[in-house]
């Protein structure tokens, strides 16, 4: 993976004799202060610690501002961080490049006016349309200080991880194999907003290219032999549904591949797909080099159905063992692939886990079960985070075996990882709380098997979804809640109404904020059918880099206080955060148009 920095640049009072020289100390020292921040708490999606290069002189002009720029130009820098004690002079020493995500820290003290340059070249940067995050701290500290606060760490951060994630998408592809699932609007690919708001490139693969490689053998025979004794061991195999079942003569001659070699089939379905979007140096080595090389991929989707699964095996086990944190290799980095090709929804995914390092889950935005329905058809009463309703969030056995939560935290509660963090224990407990059933053959004529478990501990999590919408461009929803565990029997009533083979993760929203007045309305407002969540409430984290790529947020329950946009947002009014948001992305379209 290429790696993306994050530049410090470090700005002083270019006042020689005396002023500057009395500077040069404080001013550098608060850029390595920074930069050791970044490094000791920021991992890129490889689980490599966050790079940070500074600028090898202060810059008090023009002249050295040129200099620093030259530097980063070698670097990958795409974000920048500038930082300073005292005044500046604001258009002279400021980022003029139009390539990189811009912030300044302005120290709050008040023998020299940090702030006051902060204030300048913010507005320096608005006249000059150039977006940038302003960070202050909230308590006045003295000049030798050398401490960063609380909210001025967790700003600089923010910025830095949004950041990242921008460099990290920008220049890899997002891999469509196949087309449109069902007429699924997500499927439908807007190679426009992929390509102006992400930077990414869209590539297309015909399903017929994954029959191709498993028919001739294009993929590692080792590797293979090694996936299939690890899918034997912990793949335990579930509920057959279709037992006793007398199909259709249309069902039963659609199975193409026999029961006996569908995981076979499976586990090479699951290896050429990685192999499409990564490439595999093993494969150039069998005479195979065009195949060898991958599409680049950072993330992608499978069509499905109708075309291939009404005649060969679903891609469950694809689309669960692709975004987990763990595979028959062992842990591994988790890629975001959406079930249906839903690409919005894959996108979501993509930026859930670019903001967390962990695992994202694709759902069904299933149902909403008030606290009066669940008591009419179980005779229970919901309590704890789900005393004001639930939503069902459950997808066709293609959810990430992370999201089992059978990983303990340090105090031994079910939590999810980042996949660096994730120990033997931690994989063989996600392993075990999944059982693999037999896909519904009503559903899938082809077969396959289905991951199945339910998500067993109650997590702070956040629920994403990107939305097109004519006449506004992409936007993105954001909801934070918690997952809940139901008493056994309510949960075996609710879950057995609908699919029960499928994975299910039940949703409390957090309601009263914003404009999450009711668990009702988050689901009734929910833009589409499917949903990606992560576990951690990470909204803020999402609305900023939302707010770099210039993706209005049109639903979310994050407290006003923890918003944080690039300071000329503010011009665009200041009393409607949403509004604000909406006019400023309007205003500045996407980052590369």
């Amino acid at each position: 993976m290429k790696h993306p920095k994050i530049g410090i640049r470090p700005t002083i009072d270019g006042r020689w004799g005396g002023v500057r020289e009395s500077l040069e100390e404080q001013t550098m020292g608060m850029a390595k202060r920074a930069a050791k921040l970044i490094e000791d708490n920021l991992r890129y999606p490889d689980g490599e610690k966050v790079e940070v290069v500074i600028s090898p002189t202060t810059i008090g002009g023009g002249a050295e501002a040129a200099v620093c720029e030259e530097y980063f130009a070698n670097q990958n820098v795409i974000g920048t961080l500038t930082v300073t004690p005292c005044w500046c002079y604001g258009t002279e020493t400021m980022d003029l490049n139009p390539n990189t995500i811009k912030a300044v820290w302005g120290f709050n003290g008040t023998e020299r006016p940090g702030a006051v340059y902060l204030a300048a070249v913010m507005a320096a940067y608005a006249q000059r349309g150039l977006p940038a995050f302003s960070i202050y701290g909230t308590e006045v500290q003295d000049k030798d200080e050398t401490t960063i606060t609380a909210d001025v760490a967790k700003k600089i951060l923010d910025f830095a991880r949004g950041a990242v994630a921008v460099g990290i998408m920008k220049n890899k592809s997002y891999v469509n194999i196949g087309s449109v699932s069902m007429g699924i609007a997500g499927s439908v690919v807007n190679v426009d907003f992929l390509q102006k708001y992400l930077g990414m490139r869209t590539e297309w693969v015909d399903m017929t290219e994954v029959l191709r490689r498993i028919t001739l053998g294009i993929y590692d025979h080792e590797e293979f032999a090694r996936a299939l004794a690890w899918v034997k061991e912990y793949c335990k195999e579930g509920m057959d549904i279709n037992a006793g079942k007398d199909f259709p003569e249309i069902i039963k001659k659609s199975r193409y591949i026999k029961d006996d070699e569908q995981w076979e089939f499976c586990v090479k379905h699951a290896m050429v797909v990685r192999d499409i979007l990564e490439g595999n140096p093993k494969l150039a080595e069998m005479g195979w080099h065009e195949e060898s090389l991958g599409r680049n991929g950072i993330a992608g989707g499978f069509q499905g159905q109708r075309m291939w699964t009404d005649w060969l095996p679903n891609a469950d086990f694809t689309e669960a063992i692709m975004a987990s944190g763990f595979n028959w290799n062992g842990k591994k980095m988790p890629t975001p692939f959406a079930t249906e090709n839903d690409t919005l929804n894959g996108v979501a995914m993509m930026f859930g886990w670019l903001s967390t390092g962990k695992a994202p889950i694709f759902s069904d935005v299933r149902t909403y079960w008030s606290p009066d329905a669940v008591k009419r058809v179980s005779g229970k009463e919901l309590s704890g985070y789900a005393k004001n309703g639930i939503i069902h969030l459950i997808n066709s056995g293609a959810s990430c075996l992370d999201a089992s939560a059978a990983a303990k935290d340090e105090n031994g509660n079910g939590t999810m990882k980042e996949w660096w963090n994730l120990t033997d224990e931690d994989v063989k407990a996600c392993c075990e709380a999944t059982d693999w059933c037999r896909a519904d053959y009503e559903y899938f004529r082809g077969g396959g098997f289905s991951s199945h478990f339910k998500t067993s501990a109650e997590m702070p999590v956040t629920m994403i979804r990107v939305n097109i919408v004519e006449g506004v461009g992409p936007t993105l929803q954001v909801i934070e809640g918690h997952t809940c565990v139901l008493d056994d029997d309510v949960h075996r009533i609710l879950d057995e109404r609908t699919s029960k083979t499928w994975p299910t993760t039940w949703f409390a929203p957090k309601i009263g904020v914003g404009a999450a007045d009711s668990v009702y309305n988050v689901m009734a407002k929910w833009g589409a059918n499917h949903g990606a969540t992560v576990e951690g409430h990470v909204g803020d984290r999402l609305l900023t880099l939302a707010s770099m790529l210039r993706i209005p947020v049109a639903f979310h329950n994050i407290e006003d206080e923890r918003i944080f946009r690039p300071h000329s947002f503010n011009g665009f009014g200041t009393a409607d955060l949403e509004g604000q948001d909406y006019r400023a992305c309007a205003y500045y379209g996407p980052l590369y148009k």
